[in-house]
């Protein structure tokens, strides 16, 4: 490998957004080793870029010279690890969001790499969740140990791949009435995947970005229920809508959280009880020079399929 080649360690990059941030990276041109524990589940990324530039790199995330053997020689390095729930010992908020974080910004900082992009989440300093907590205490871990660490904070982000809007359009083909948790008031602030990676892009080597934290966030302001009205006129899909007050909905998480893949927690129960808006006077896209993406522009790509019929049910003879 040529000295003058560009490298970049992505962990987490078998992911929702980590996936954007790998073929971003492959169309810049850099090669690419994705730091994962099992390498073959990161096989599918290699067509993103020439031979041998995205290339699967096994590492244990417990293991902190396994960290920093991953990010030895990174000219970027990108964390997007993250998860929605716990399950067991290992897989915890707290190991997830804080200490692992840590110690990739703490191998960083040892291998004096100059960009390191974090990517956390919106609304954290404000909400009572645990979730929240451990994303806090992850960023405070990162600018202890790496003061040069870009931080992003994403609303919660769309794309054909998400978990948020493709799951509601799955539960309203398959459920005759939807939970509208506490009224359906919280409010959020969509954000286009591409934009998040675009937003990577924009950070590195960007002397005004570093030791900074943008708030990530796309054109429109919507509460959970217009994202429901929004969802329904997409896909054609009329569900009813059913008030659910936080109580009970923490009630009915203990159930579902017991699912494999609960579709829905406690926790997340307590997140909702805080908006995931940009807040006033924070740097944001426009800040990146990242033009944000509505979503009547990209919704409809996707979630046209969960139409009855399919994508093209309304299409008129000749």
């Amino acid at each position: 490998m040529s000295k003058a080649q560009k490298i970049a360690t992505v962990f987490g990059g078998t992911g929702f957004v980590g996936r954007q941030v790998v073929r971003e990276l492959a169309k810049a041109g850099y090669v690419i080793k994705v730091a994962t524990r099992v390498p073959e589940r990161a096989y599918f990324l290699k067509p993103c870029g020439a031979v041998g530039q995205v290339v699967p790199y096994q590492c244990d995330y417990s293991d902190q010279k396994s960290i920093a053997a991953a990010v030895k020689g990174a000219d970027v390095v990108v964390n997007s690890i993250g998860i929605l729930f716990e399950r067991g010992k290992v897989r915890t908020f707290d190991t997830v969001h804080r200490q692992i974080p840590e110690y990739i910004a703490k191998a960083c900082k040892a291998a004096k790499t100059e960009n390191f992009i974090h990517i956390s989440a919106l609304g954290i300093e404000e909400s009572g969740s645990q979730y929240a907590a451990s994303k806090v205490a992850g960023e405070k871990a990162i600018k202890s140990a790496c003061k040069q660490a870009v931080i992003l904070r994403p609303s919660v982000i769309f794309g054909e791949d998400d978990d948020f809007f493709n799951m509601f359009a799955e539960m309203a083909r398959l459920m005759p009435a939807l939970p509208l948790i506490g009224g359906g008031k919280t409010l959020f602030q969509p954000v286009f995947v591409g934009d998040v990676a675009d937003s990577v892009m924009a950070s590195i080597d960007n002397p005004d970005a570093r030791g900074e934290v943008f708030e990530l966030g796309g054109p429109e302001v919507v509460s959970f229920k217009e994202i429901y009205q929004r969802l329904f006129a997409y896909t054609g899909q009329k569900r009813c809508l059913m008030s659910i007050p936080f109580p009970l909905a923490k009630v009915q998480a203990a159930f579902l959280s017991l699912l494999p893949k609960p579709l829905l927690t406690g926790d997340q129960v307590e997140s909702l009880k805080t908006d995931s808006i940009v807040s006033e006077n924070a740097k944001g896209l426009s800040d990146l020079g990242v033009t944000a993406s509505g979503m009547d522009v990209i919704l409809p790509t996707y979630l046209e399929s969960y139409r009855p019929g399919g994508r093209f049910a309304e299409v008129k003879d000749a």
